[in-house]
């Protein structure tokens, strides 16, 4: 999985394509990321008690890692990532302008 928690992504396709966000959680096996405010979908919960007290609840739901692309902070642009192997470390790079992320 080539993105990371605290990444800045933007959507590129759907109901949300063009909007920004942070990364807030990965989940590596089902290749999906949660990020605040994307892909938010309304749910009707029941009264369960005072603390939950029901009625129509914003849920953000997880979107596919095929629909984003990483916003990347050198050059502010939407761009893949590439990964350069030296000795026994990774790097994560810019396709576009070739910095580090």
């Amino acid at each position: 999985m080539k993105f990371k928690k605290g990444d800045t992504i933007v959507v590129t396709i759907g109901k949300d394509k063009g909007r920004k966000g942070k990364i807030e959680k990965v989940f590596p096996e089902s290749a999906s990321i949660k990020v605040a405010g994307i892909n938010v979908s309304k749910r009707h919960m029941k009264k369960r008690d005072e603390k939950n007290p029901g009625g129509i609840v914003d849920i953000i739901k997880p979107i596919d890692v095929s629909k984003v692309a990483l916003v990347c902070p050198a050059c502010s642009k939407p761009t893949r990532i590439g990964i350069i192997v030296s000795k026994n470390e990774k790097t994560r790079v810019c396709r576009k302008c070739g910095k580090k992320i």
